[in-house]
């Protein structure tokens, strides 16, 4: 059985995954961006990231992605996650090899993309 796939907005994920994301992406998000089409027939670029229970596309242009970075304070000036908070999110998030966030639930925000 596949797992569902969900589009969500940066925006609109929890501080948890935000947090889960940076360490995945600890050097920024615009590089690792991809195109598709979703079912209404619009071009989207999102950020992907799999979960243990979902496989999340990140809604964001390079623009918004390159802005995000720029804008947190997690990420120093060459746009890289800081040493310190790196490490305070590896702490916090012991799991991270299994790459699980949240409980697996569809959330009234999330929106199926396939």
């Amino acid at each position: 059985m596949s797992k569902p796939k969900v589009l969500k907005d940066y925006s609109k994920l929890t501080d948890e995954m935000q947090e889960r994301l940076k360490l995945f992406y600890p050097n920024g998000f615009s590089e690792f961006l991809i195109r598709f089409v979703d079912r209404e027939g619009k071009n989207v670029s999102a950020l992907p990231y799999e979960t243990e229970d979902k496989y999340y596309m990140i809604r964001m242009t390079n623009l918004e992605a390159q802005k995000i970075i720029k804008d947190d304070t997690d990420y120093d000036d060459d746009g890289n996650l800081k040493d310190d908070i790196k490490d305070d999110y590896e702490d916090k998030y012991t799991d991270l090899d299994t790459m699980r966030v949240g409980s697996g639930r569809k959330s009234d925000e999330d929106e199926d993309y396939d």
